[in-house]
């Protein structure tokens, strides 16, 4: 590798040059990423310390207000702090890093996204057997499969990525090390790379954002029996997966279900993925689950 490479760093051009909009990007990211460390955090403790939310649906949603914390934290403070410097520099180590890490909690979220359309498709089609299908120990096991599957997912993804040969130039257009940025740096014909990417990337987050669509679909279909009050329930809970899982894969197929051309709205989608998604989880659960909301209620009317 110290043959083969001859940076140690890479330059990353933010979302802008201009010093004023630097300075209100600056506020304006600060200002998201409290909210969804708050928003995150306030999710997590209320699941962990309320008796009334010891459902499968809310394990599961516990963990997706940790992964979106540790993911935006792999990403908005590095970010948030680079606007404050004319210069904005990350080490090769920390670059590859960041591509781990960062596609490391993203595939476990969409694995995640799919075991939670999977519980819900349980809860409405399958009631009386909601219980014993998903027991705790199940539970536990989709949760590890995220895990391992996004692990699977990021190493591959890694692996592609570091052992390529970067000899320069090392500009980054982008606020963040990701995967098609790096490609277009490699000092060696990426195309054939760039091909796999798009399989374990893009197509699995393409795929598997129809499934989710199709299963919603027959959830939603399936309602037909109930009755009123049942039907509003279900479909809110639903629509707020819908919601979310929207969210993160129309900007994922955008950014990785395609050959590595270079679009001007590609730093726009990457801010949705990394800020907007992350923050916006948390409120959209919140506000349309009566019980979590009376959780958090309890839970402030405890302190």
């Amino acid at each position: 590798m110290e043959n083969r490479n001859s940076v140690t760093e890479f330059i990353l051009l933010s979302l802008t040059q201009n010093a004023e909009a630097q300075k209100i990007l600056f506020v304006t990211f600060l200002l998201i990423y409290i909210v969804t460390i708050m928003g995150n955090l306030l999710i997590l403790v209320t699941i962990v310390v309320s008796q009334s939310l010891r459902s499968p649906m809310y394990f599961f949603l516990a963990y997706l207000s940790f992964i979106d914390t540790v993911y935006s934290t792999t990403i908005a403070p590095k970010m948030i702090n680079d606007l404050l410097h004319e210069k904005k520099t990350i080490s090769f180590q920390a670059c590859m890093a960041q591509v781990f890490i960062d596609h490391l909690f993203a595939g476990a979220e969409v694995i995640l996204l799919v075991v939670m359309a999977y519980d819900r498709y349980v809860a409405i089609c399958k009631p009386l057997r909601y219980v014993t299908i998903m027991s705790r120990w199940v539970c536990v096991l989709m949760v590890l499969v995220a895990w391992v599957g996004g692990f699977l997912h990021s190493l591959v993804q890694f692996l592609f990525i570091y052992q390529l040969p970067f000899c320069g130039p090392n500009v980054i257009d982008n606020f963040i090390c990701d995967i098609y940025p790096l490609l277009k740096l490699a000092c060696t014909n990426t195309y054939l790379l760039g091909l796999c990417m798009i399989a374990n990337g893009g197509a699995i987050c393409s795929v598997t954002f129809v499934i989710l669509l199709v299963s919603y679909g027959i959830i939603l279909n399936s309602l037909k029996g109930y009755g009123f009050e049942g039907k509003r329930k279900a479909f809110y809970t639903c629509a707020s997966h819908i919601t979310v899982v929207i969210l993160f894969f129309v900007p994922c197929i955008f950014l990785f279900a395609r050959p590595n051309f270079t679009f001007s709205i590609d730093k726009f989608m990457t801010v949705v993925l990394t800020f907007i998604t992350p923050m916006l989880n948390p409120l959209i659960y919140t506000m349309r689950n009566a019980d979590m909301k009376n959780a958090i209620r309890k839970l402030w009317d405890r302190k």
